[in-house]
């Protein structure tokens, strides 16, 4: 589980990441980053029901992402906010799921 202080909850939050950051896209996934003044990286997750109409599938996507970030909090350069979106599509395996995250976050320059 992501520690409370690493996670994205409030409205405002997800807002000015959304109208302020900077895009990254990779098969199924979207990372929309932007700085942070704070002392660690938050992340929020957004799965609609495009991805799925089963509310137990989006949030099994999200616990598997989550954990995906957790480990690699401790490498990230920067504190940074940043809100995943999970496409249509996505992959279940854990280990495909993984790499394109790395991808990104490599894309972006941050780990």
């Amino acid at each position: 589980m992501l520690a409370q202080k690493n996670r994205l909850t409030k409205k405002n939050d997800f807002d000015a990441v959304f109208k302020h950051g900077q895009g990254f896209k990779q098969g199924f996934l979207y990372f929309k980053i932007k700085n942070n003044d704070l002392k660690s990286s938050r992340f929020g997750f957004v799965v609609s029901k495009k991805f799925s109409k089963k509310a137990t599938e989006r949030n099994k996507i999200k616990r598997r992402l989550r954990e995906i970030i957790k480990k690699k909090l401790p490498a990230l350069k920067r504190p940074i906010d940043v809100v995943v979106i999970v496409s249509p599509g996505a992959e279940n395996d854990f280990k495909k799921l993984e790499e394109t995250v790395d991808t990104l976050l490599k894309k972006a320059k941050i780990l």
